[in-house]
């Protein structure tokens, strides 16, 4: 939910550069409505309640059986990006539910940049030699479901540039780092592609960068820092993002340089279904009842399969009776 109500709110973006939007789900079509009406969504929602779109793509979730109930017939989650004639450019697929492109990650996987659009939270720095070194959280705030990026932008004048790896022994390669709180993951940095260099008097052939220079590091938040099972904690989070260069025209290097800059950025709750599952966790809840869809959808799976149905109930009384005898502890 939380990313097609994100979807929503960023709708704008695929609209200035010309993208399509579309959803599909294994929910039936009155589900859909009930959802795109509640939320106001403007883009088209697809029903494939068995599955058979998500099967042809190879996207259905293997590791839930037809036994799982009410789960089975789910994708992988993620996103296809295709061109103008349906060719796919650009794919993105993760094992949980957990992790969601933004809306920011669509559109510049499509456009081929990175588009900073100056309404995210941001942080920077400048050198007397007029370098600039920004940090932006890019894609919204962080929350449980939701990958965002931290951009690393350089804006180096004309002539300089800073290096990639390798470099020879006494020179500085770029590195940047992502440090926050326990429970963010930070994967690990995206460079765009080098320029060659060639330095004739080292006869040397160097990696490098000049202008204006995108680094991208992933990061989401598992649920010890914002679970989907209780309030957030805190409004908002630090980052520390520290980043290491050296800058070089073609004749004179300046000093290394290690800049830290702390990027303060909001924490937020998800959108959840109205369901006894999901209420009452100080979350954002649907404003209508989701039982009515989740009765539907029980009666289409066991009607699927009923003996698929049964062993999951069994499955789960097994799991229960297993729970309460491990909480009894050995006697």
């Amino acid at each position: 939910m939380t990313q097609l109500v994100e979807l929503r709110d960023r709708y704008h973006i695929f609209e200035e550069v010309g993208i399509k939007l579309y959803a599909i789900s294994y929910d039936d079509q009155e589900a859909l409505k009930q959802f795109s009406d509640a939320y106001d969504i403007p883009y088209p929602m697809l029903s494939d309640v068995d599955s058979e779109v998500i099967k042809a793509y190879g996207i259905l979730n293997t590791q839930i059986k037809p036994g799982d109930a009410l789960l089975y017939g789910i994708p992988y989650p993620g996103t296809y990006i295709t061109d103008e004639n349906g060719i796919v450019i650009e794919k993105s697929f993760f094992d949980t539910y957990k992790r969601r492109m933004s809306a920011e990650q669509m559109v510049d996987r499509a456009v081929g940049e990175v588009l900073l659009r100056g309404e995210e939270p941001t942080a920077d720095v400048s050198d007397d030699e007029g370098i600039k070194v920004s940090a932006t959280l890019h894609g919204g705030a962080i929350k449980q479901g939701s990958q965002r990026e931290v951009i690393v932008r350089f804006d180096l004048p004309d002539g300089l540039h800073i290096y990639g790896e390798p470099v020879p022994e006494g020179m500085i390669p770029t590195t940047v780092s992502v440090e926050g709180p326990e429970g963010l993951v930070v994967e690990e940095l995206i460079a765009p592609p080098t320029e060659r260099l060639y330095l004739s008097s080292l006869d040397l052939e160097l990696p490098v960068w000049s202008g204006q220079v995108d680094f991208r590091v992933p990061v989401y938040a598992t649920s010890t820092l914002a679970s989907e099972c209780r309030p957030v904690d805190d409004d908002e989070i630090t980052l520390t993002v520290t980043v290491k260069y050296q800058a070089c025209d073609d004749a004179v290097c300046l000093l290394p340089k290690e800049e830290k800059i702390e990027l303060v950025v909001p924490l937020e709750p998800v959108h959840v279904q109205s369901i006894a599952l999901h209420t009452g966790h100080g979350q954002r809840e649907a404003p209508y009842d989701g039982m009515p869809a989740v009765k539907r959808l029980m009666a289409r799976k066991i009607k699927q399969s009923p003996l698929g149905f049964v062993r999951y109930l069994l499955n789960a009384a097994r799991l229960s009776l297993a729970a309460r005898r491990r909480s009894k502890g050995p006697r």
